[in-house]
């Protein structure tokens, strides 16, 4: 899976498993997302493709955000990024020379660890973070997965965070352990892949539908195209209707499915993200999820 092509192939493999939603009725090209303010009160954005490509911003990005604040628009940025808490995704912004607030910012580990306290069964979590990861935001008792296979066997129910240091030998005994004893499996970040500096990368959603496909039943996504993150982003937006929010996103399974399910409005951006150099539209019209605007960058 290291082309968009097989990217946007395997998340038709799991499109069973995908909120369902109806899709837009046409695609609008546009050359600025400042051709739609009048009709937008609120802009979503992903970050991954649209805002930076790895560690690197995206030319124009933080100037677009400033723009579009001084328009009155609401900013909030929805990032399905669960390696970093809340402290370090600001603060990865900042590096990047985006101003970020701290109520401008959603992201998937948000909408995961909310969720954790309603697993009365799960006492002891497994869980598999970068290895810079404090965990400091993970409530109870958490044993960090890695290369000890009776970890593995220990605890109650593993939370998948981040792949930056996962490897297949490592999904290999998380499998085996699962066959072993069936237990819950937390993903808090639901992408396959995610476009940075050298390629693509695997993310945590492409260990859990590998997971998921092996039989194991209790698994559970979190971030895009999942409503929870969607919702937990709409929350922080009371006074404005669905239908005046749009997700601007590189990816059609994640960013465009999810904003359509939640019924906000959706901006495929092609550029820089999963469809870079590709015919972006006649992916949309294959798996028939339809943004309603389009445009090369933001």
């Amino acid at each position: 899976m290291r082309t968009a092509p097989e990217i946007h192939a395997r998340y038709e493999d799991v499109r069973h498993r995908l909120p369902v939603a109806t899709a837009a009725g046409g695609v609008c090209a546009i050359g600025s997302l400042m051709d739609i303010v009048d009709e937008v009160d609120a802009f979503v954005f992903d970050a991954f493709g649209v805002l930076n490509v790895g560690e690197t911003p995206i030319d124009g990005a933080a100037e677009r955000l400033d723009a579009l604040r001084a328009r009155g628009c609401a900013i909030r940025i929805l990032t399905n990024a669960a390696s970093y808490d809340r402290a370090g995704a600001i603060a990865k912004f900042q590096r990047l020379g985006m101003r970020v607030e701290d109520d401008e910012i959603v992201t998937s580990r948000d909408a995961t660890l909310r969720h954790l306290p309603c697993r009365h069964t799960v006492r002891h979590w497994g869980v598999i973070a970068a290895e810079a990861d404090t965990l400091d935001d993970v409530s109870g008792p958490a044993t960090r997965i890695a290369d000890n296979e009776r970890d593995f066997d220990a605890v109650d129910g593993f939370l998948f965070l981040s792949a930056a240091d996962w490897s297949d030998e490592r999904q290999g005994m998380l499998e085996a352990s699962l066959r072993r004893a069936p237990r819950p499996v937390f993903v808090g970040n639901a992408d396959l892949a995610a476009p940075r500096d050298d390629g693509f990368s695997r993310e945590p959603g492409y260990y859990g539908h590998r997971i998921a496909d092996g039989g194991t039943a209790d698994v559970r996504f979190f971030g895009k195209p999942f409503a929870e993150v969607y919702a937990l982003a709409e929350a922080t937006l009371p006074a404005i209707a669905p239908h005046r929010i749009a997700m601007c996103g590189d990816t059609l399974h994640t960013d465009i499915l999810g904003a359509a399910a939640q019924g906000w409005r959706s901006v495929l951006v092609t550029r820089d993200g999963l469809y870079a150099g590709l015919d972006a539209e006649a992916f949309a019209r294959d798996c028939g999820i339809l943004p309603d605007w389009k445009l090369d960058h933001i």
